[in-house]
């Protein structure tokens, strides 16, 4: 057998600027495998289904009124019915561990999407609720008011008459005096029932759950309750009150020239709609991931469907709306004089599919774990599922729940929204980590494939893409550089300038044969 010459190195590159060189041009450079831009999976739709029938017929019924995704109403349901049930419930899962049922939760949503028509819909019923108890209330507070002006203007003149008395009965009337003073300190004269809150200072909330028997919730379309969080009127942040909030860890508020306000066990309950970028900015709030704040809420990113609503949806149908006003109100008020929180139990097979839930969440815990990017929030997953339990099962038997263990079925319900926060919480923490750019490389890129440019400029990319999105020319410079960085495009030199003047030529771009074959 001969053997084959062995080419030299010059023959080699010989041999490639051959492949590489049209016949009658320049060497072309060849493109690289262009690094994947992965899009963020799609996020599951809110599962109604596991509500009960009162609770997902309003939540159908307003989603389709006003053309907004099942999850808004469906997180604001919760948010709801923790605001009924919030410091006045807890769950005993298994020894020592009790979970509250207050929840934080944050849909976004970019505007125009009616989240103050479905907050209408949804919170009214529980203020009309709010105001059925300041009513009932009215008796009551008008005797202690009474009972305490009484009891001032008693000690008032005793303090009186032992200042005026004879030195040998100035001791007995001032005694006298000191008790009646004391019995009057000692008189409280119930505020009026108040279940929501918006725009509250964190020195607001402390005052509210004193005031309220330890309880207060702050429900908004608007995402103020962050702004006031990071500093708005202290100038930094303030998040002690929300953290022990949520926890039901004892508060203690000092007040310079004020009596100090003490709660045991404080249930502050958040439901807010915001729009996205909002979420994407918590983040920046000094402490907010060290000390746990953003771990405790209960995220939900769904798509807007702006752009392909009804313009003649089925309206609510009124029986399905007086149906959650009245299971509400009856939750509500039935609640409402509860000094010691109702402890609900578990039946031994809901106990074991929360058992079983806790081992998945575990075992995705390590580092090489799925939740490793969420470990905070997600050590939290397993006592959020327990407060929703608590939630569905008081909305399944809202006139006696509170003296019912919480059943399998329940129990699995809540994990399914467990999973489907779990999903949302991924995507949040996962958009305040990444490149910002990514998402408007993304968008640019499925522009590109869709119309299979071998060259474009940047200006006739502009005109493709949407306006909502790239408000401005000067938008597209950070995803072009990052899909430049990926290998998916690359700028030509520019040609020469003639001299003449005028606006230079828009920059231009050769695509990857991948998005030129529409790949």
């Amino acid at each position: 057998m001969t053997a084959q010459p062995v080419d030299s190195s010059d023959d080699l590159w010989a041999g490639l600027a051959a492949d590489l060189e049209p016949p009658t041009g320049p060497l072309v450079p060849i493109w690289d495998e262009p690094v994947p831009l992965r899009a963020r999976p799609p996020l599951p739709d809110f599962p109604v289904d596991v509500l009960p029938a009162w609770l997902g017929g309003m939540v159908r019924g307003v989603a389709e009124e006003t053309q907004t995704p099942a999850d808004l109403a469906g997180c604001l349901a919760l948010a709801v019915l923790a605001t009924a049930a919030g410091g006045r419930v807890k769950v005993c899962v298994r020894g020592h561990w009790r979970e509250p049922v207050n929840i934080y939760t944050a849909i976004a949503l970019p505007p125009g999407n009616r989240k103050s028509a479905v907050f209408d819909l949804m919170v009214q019923p529980l203020l009309d609720a709010e105001k059925a108890l300041i009513e009932l209330s009215g008796p009551v507070r008008a005797e202690a008011e009474t009972l305490a002006r009484l009891a001032k203007s008693a000690a008032e003149k005793a303090a009186g008459k032992a200042a005026n008395a004879e030195p040998e009965y100035r001791d007995t009337l001032t005694a006298e005096a000191v008790q009646l003073a004391q019995d009057a300190d000692k008189m409280r004269v119930p505020a009026e029932p108040q279940l929501v809150a918006d725009d509250v200072t964190p020195e607001n909330v402390g005052t509210l759950l004193d005031e309220q028997g330890g309880r207060i919730s702050c429900l908004s379309a608007e995402g103020e309750l962050f702004d006031i969080i990071a500093g708005r009127y202290t100038g930094k942040p303030n998040m002690g009150m929300f953290l022990k909030g949520h926890a039901g860890d004892m508060l203690r508020v000092n007040r310079q020239g004020r009596s100090a306000q003490h709660v045991d066990s404080p249930a502050v309950t958040i439901g807010l709609a915001v729009q996205p970028e909002v979420l994407d900015a918590l983040s920046r709030i000094d402490g907010a991931d060290g000390r746990g704040l953003l771990a405790r809420f209960l995220y939900s990113k769904p798509l807007s469907l702006v752009g392909s609503r009804s313009l003649t949806p089925a309206l609510l149908d009124e029986q399905v709306a007086a149906t959650y006003a009245k299971h509400l109100a009856g939750l509500t008020l039935a609640l409402a004089d509860w000094t010691d929180p109702a402890l609900i139990q578990l039946t031994p097979e809901a106990d074991a599919v929360l058992l079983a839930f806790q081992k998945v969440t575990e075992s995705r815990l390590g580092p090489d774990g799925s939740f490793a990017p969420i470990v905070k929030w997600a050590s939290k997953r397993d006592g959020a599922v327990a407060r929703i339990a608590g939630l569905l099962h008081l909305a399944a038997h809202p006139e006696d729940g509170w003296h019912k263990p919480i059943e399998a079925s329940i129990m699995a319900a809540a994990t399914e929204l467990g999973v489907y926060f779990t999903a949302h919480a991924l995507d949040v923490f996962s958009v305040m980590s990444a490149d910002p750019a990514h998402d408007s490389a993304v968008t640019v890129l499925a522009q590109l494939v869709s119309s299979n440019p071998a060259q474009f400029t940047k200006r006739e990319l502009f005109r493709m893409l949407r306006r909502a999105e790239f408000p401005a020319i000067g938008d597209l410079d950070p995803a072009l550089a990052l899909l430049e960085e990926h290998g998916w495009i690359r700028q030509q030199p520019p040609p020469p300038r003639t001299g003449r003047g005028g606006r230079p030529p828009s920059p231009r771009y050769e695509t990857h044969p991948r998005i030129a074959r529409g790949a």
